[in-house]
């Protein structure tokens, strides 16, 4: 599932840099009333501008450019668009008068550098602006992602407020940064919130994942929000798995995984449960396995319901464990990430062509899918393997 990108807002985001971005203004007026002194300027909007742009270059403001044109919303230009450019103003009241004036804070707009680990929200705040002005001024999409080392113009930027608004001392607290982490075999983006004391959108926003929360080892996340210092600890995560199953309790480690890997996915939503059907046939079909018997396991093990986790840790649509991923993602190639819906299908799917390739019989298949292969030649058909075979063949003549 991508997430589709206008090419109009992708245009928006582009600055326009260089001699192709030339302003184009011409002087239209000059008054001059009270004592204060206007020049409005008429500027043609060219591919790659944005308002926050027009605003830096000219001098003025994103709002005050709004203003002047009456813009709903300063995100919103066109190509051919002609905008009035207002100028900056100079009071002549009598210096005695000004220095009377009451101090107020001075706004703005100011530039930003996106250091590691920071996000719109607390460089909004600490500018004293908000997210949406960010955003809009400079063509962010809906998930408001920035990268280190993006520069940022920052509309209405309050100086005075920025400077007040550090406490003169404060008492001793935890100490919250951003940290640094690098994925290992069996991670998720819940379990990585969880460790470092932050949340799974934290996360998500800070690394610009998509709805799937997709990660693959080795990739280097940043976990914006890491809490450090004498912090009380967190309350504990909602209970959503339990710790027993067919009568057998599990370590509280594996416990532990299941709930955050489950928390995981009611965050980030899953698709509905005709949707997995689908990708589990179509799946079978491009891998070379009998989508009967595909949708057969997946029915029996999560009745197609991505958001199943069971207390031995078992992961989604086809209740892959991590162990068993690692496998699969050996046997396609290349990682597997089992929260994601797609990587999910595959890794059940090829486990299964596996275990049909190398086993004598079918029914004999179906059992190492659920009893493990090992197991089997070992020891035979538990009792209740005997009985999930049953059902994964009735299963079949359903959906043959």
């Amino acid at each position: 599932m991508t997430q589709p990108a206008t090419a109009r807002s992708a245009r928006l985001r582009r600055a326009g840099t260089g001699t192709g971005a030339t302003l184009a203004l011409a002087a239209v007026a000059v008054t001059a009333t009270g004592g204060t002194a206007h020049a409005d300027e008429r500027y043609t909007v060219r591919s790659g501008d944005t308002v926050s742009h027009i605003a830096t270059r000219t001098g003025t403001s994103v709002s005050a450019i709004s203003r002047a044109n009456n813009l709903a919303d300063a995100s919103r230009i066109r190509i051919g668009q002609v905008l009035t450019i207002p100028s900056a103003t100079t009071s002549t009241a009598p210096a005695a008068a000004r220095a009377a004036a009451p101090s107020v804070a001075t706004v703005t707009n100011a530039t930003h550098a996106v250091r590691s680990g920071e996000t719109v929200s607390a460089i909004a705040k600490k500018y004293g602006t908000t997210v949406q002005a960010v955003v809009a001024a400079n063509g962010l999409d809906a998930r408001a992602f920035i990268r280190a080392g993006q520069v940022l113009t920052i509309p209405g930027a309050s100086a005075a407020s920025a400077s007040a608004a550090a406490p003169a001392a404060a008492a001793p607290a935890a100490a919250t940064t951003s940290a640094t982490h690098t994925v290992i075999s069996g991670d998720t983006v819940g379990a990585i919130a969880k460790k470092y004391g932050t949340s799974v959108q934290a996360v998500i926003a800070a690394n610009g994942l998509d709805a799937r929360a997709l990660i693959r080892i080795g990739q280097t996340l940043t976990v914006p929000g890491a809490t450090t210092g004498t912090a009380a600890p967190a309350a504990p995560a909602a209970q959503l798995v339990g710790n027993t199953f067919e009568g057998r309790t599990y370590p509280a480690t594996v416990v532990a995984s299941a709930n955050a890997n489950k928390a995981s996915l009611v965050a980030v939503g899953v698709p509905s449960k005709d949707a997995m059907r689908q990708l589990v046939s179509d799946t079978a079909r491009t891998m070379g396995v009998d989508p009967a018997l595909a949708l057969a396991v997946a029915f029996q093990e999560s009745g197609f319901n991505h958001a199943s986790v069971s207390p031995a840790n078992a992961i989604g649509t086809m209740q892959v464990i991590p162990s068993s991923g690692e496998w699969a993602s050996q046997l396609v190639g290349r990682p597997l990430n089992l929260l994601d819906p797609t990587d999910n299908v595959v890794a059940g799917v090829a486990i299964l062509r596996s275990l049909v390739k190398t086993s004598p019989d079918l029914p004999t298949a179906i059992a190492g899918y659920y009893q493990g292969a090992t197991s089997v030649r070992r020891n035979g058909m538990f009792a209740d393997t005997r009985r999930y075979v049953a059902n994964v063949q009735t299963h079949m003549t359903r959906f043959a």
